[in-house]
């Protein structure tokens, strides 16, 4: 993850938060160098992009391990082109290096032989 608005510090209001500690120390694990703070506002932010409808996801062809036949039971929008996948409109559900399903449009992966 990476910080979509990156701020100065000075200009940030000051929020008290309680965490379990074991939660505090997991984030401090897994935010590296970055610190766990910068961490806990990318996880907020794209949460609050997902809400909003403004996030997608980067993904590229190699973050695909496999992929499914499917259709849009609603709009989507493909993971790797943007192109919008209209409801009932034939798709596929690719499934990438992150364990995560994503909507894949009908002609953004080469055809395989």
């Amino acid at each position: 993850m990476r910080s979509m608005h990156r701020t100065s510090t000075t200009q940030m209001e000051v929020t008290s938060i309680r965490l379990e500690k074991t939660l505090k120390d997991s984030l401090k694990s897994l935010s590296g160098s970055q610190g766990y703070q910068t961490l806990i506002r990318d996880i907020l932010w794209n949460y609050v992009q997902q809400k909003s409808g403004e996030y997608r996801p980067n993904f590229s062809q190699t973050d695909i391990r496999a992929t499914i036949p499917s259709t849009a039971r609603k709009d989507e929008s493909c993971v790797l082109t943007g192109k919008l996948i209209s409801e009932g409109e034939s798709m596929l559900l690719a499934l990438t290096i992150y364990g995560d399903f994503v909507p894949v449009s009908m002609d953004a992966l080469p055809l395989e032989e």
